[in-house]
Order: structure tokens, then C-alpha cells, then sequence
């Protein structure tokens, strides 16, 4: 939702401010420089980045725009509970925390399905850990993608522009002045399109799944930590302490209040 409401507020402004000046929305409408500008972009991405990468941008462009981070005050909250069940129960209780919640994170059920298998530390430390730089080399090919491109509309845009203006000079001697200054509104659509484009789409939707690949890595990695923790057999307050090391100032303050609810739920089980 926050996607769309950006969309419509930057658009929307670009768009009023215009007709505010006189200009109506058909003047912005028009396939060719469009062609050149998103056409040209495409094929230069294409030349940049292998086509196993692009194939992917659907996914890429799902996780930038729907991709929501998880609380990590719930996160510490939750391995304080598994190493509690853990220590009066053994790791093997905690199969059900896989089989009984299919909706969890994949990455997290891994984990403890990880531990009920009796893996040793260092075999968890290496699948998971080569799991996340999967993960982070996803965002980064996604983000160096759009980045490419917010960097290329404008000058395709500039190409362009170039492009129009070369025809309406080359017919300028028998032109129709009345239909003069409509060519050449229309060539510097062209750049319109690139730089907007660019600003609006492509370079913040680069710098968004940098962001996400940035939270998404600091909660894989929490949970890692989690993971190989409870491995280790650690006291569920250790685990705790280590893992508020994950958070900042404040959400630390509201995970310390977090865990002590769950611990004392646990202790009312």
C-alpha cells in the first residue's frame, strides 16, 4: 500500500503541477519516445546483466515491493521460548514448532528442523550461512538491475530527444508552423520519460531492496544465531542477552519487556 501511495503522490504531483501551468494530459502521452526510452533501457539490461538474472526480475520486484521485515523483539521473545522447551523437554520437542506452523519462515524452520535432526554446529553454520549469502547476492543483483536502468532512461531519454529534434530539423525549411512547436513538445518527451522514469521508479526501487537487504539479512542473521545457540545448549537468559545484541537502543528496551512476558508465560505452563 505504501508503494502505491508513493507512486500516486509523486506522479500525481508531476501530472497537477503540469496542468496547473496550462497543459493538459494528452500533451504526456505519446508511444514513440516511449519506445525508445523503456525499449533502449530493456535492451541495455540485457547486454548488462545475464538473462538467468533477468528472468528473475518478477521475484526481484515482489520482494521489493511486498516484502515486510519481521519483528525482531518477537524473534528474541520466540528462541527464549524454544531454549526454555528445549531444556526441560530436549531439542527433539521442538519438532513440533516445524510440523505445527506451516506458515513460519522457511529459513527458521530449516533451523530448528536443523537441530531436531541432531546436525552438528558447524554443519548448521555452513548450510544456513550459505543460505543468506544466497540471499544477499539475490538483492544485490536486484538492486545493481534497476540501478543500471535509473541510470540509463535519462540518457535514452537525451537519445531520444535527439532523435525527434533531428527530424523536425530535417523537415524544418517545409514545416507547418502551426505543427511546429507540437514536434517538438513531442521530441523532448523523450527526455520526460527518461528522467521520470529513473527518479520515480527505477533508482528508488534500487535503493528499497537495498534497505530490505539490509533488514532481511540482520533477521536471517538473528536467526542463525538463534539456531546455533540453542545448539549449543545455552541457558534460555544467555540466549536472550545474546540476541538483544541484534537490536538497537530501542527495540532492545521493548525486547527486554517482550522476553519477560514470554518467560513468564512459560513459567505459568
Amino acid at each position: 500500500m505504501g508503494v502505491i501511495i508513493a507512486l500516486v503522490v509523486s506522479f500525481g504531483a508531476l501530472i497537477i503541477g503540469f496542468m496547473g501551468e496550462g497543459g493538459h494530459v494528452g500533451a504526456l502521452i505519446s508511444w514513440t519516445p516511449a519506445m525508445i526510452v523503456f525499449g533502449g533501457t530493456i535492451g541495455s539490461s540485457m547486454l548488462a546483466f545475464p538473462m538467468s538474472d533477468l528472468k528473475q526480475i518478477g521475484r526481484i520486484m515482489k520482494s521489493g515491493l511486498l516484502y515486510e521485515p519481521g519483528d525482531l523483539n518477537q524473534l528474541v521473545a520466540y528462541f527464549y521460548e524454544l531454549s526454555v522447551k528445549s531444556k526441560k523437554e530436549g531439542l527433539l520437542s521442538l519438532e513440533a514448532e516445524v510440523s505445527n506452523n506451516p506458515d513460519a519462515d522457511p529459513f527458521l524452520k530449516k533451523g530448528i528442523q536443523s537441530l531436531v535432526d541432531g546436525e552438528s554446529y558447524e554443519s548448521i553454520s555452513d548450510s544456513l550461512g550459505n543460505e543468506i549469502d544466497r540471499i544477499e547476492e539475490r538483492h544485490k543483483i536486484g538492486a545493481a538491475i534497476f540501478n543500471s536502468a535509473g541510470g540509463t532512461a535519462p540518457t535514452m531519454g537525451i537519445v531520444g530527444t535527439v532523435l525527434g529534434l533531428v527530424h523536425v530539423l530535417e523537415g524544418l525549411a517545409e514545416a507547418d508552423m502551426s505543427t511546429l512547436g507540437k514536434s517538438i513538445a513531442s521530441a523532448f518527451l523523450a527526455t520526460l520519460y527518461g528522467l521520470a522514469s529513473a527518479n520515480l521508479i527505477f533508482l528508488p526501487m534500487g535503493n528499497r531492496l537495498k534497505i530490505n537487504n539490509q533488514k532481511e539479512l540482520l533477521e536471517k542473521e538473528l536467526i542463525l544465531e538463534g539456531v546455533l545457540l540453542l545448539q549449543k545448549g545455552l541457558s534460555p537468559k544467555t540466549v536472550q542477552e545474546k540476541l538483544m545484541g541484534f537490536l538497537n537502543g530501542d527495540e532492545g528496551e521493548q525486547s527486554g519487556s517482550t522476553a519477560s512476558v514470554a518467560r513468564e508465560a512459560v513459567g505459568a505452563a
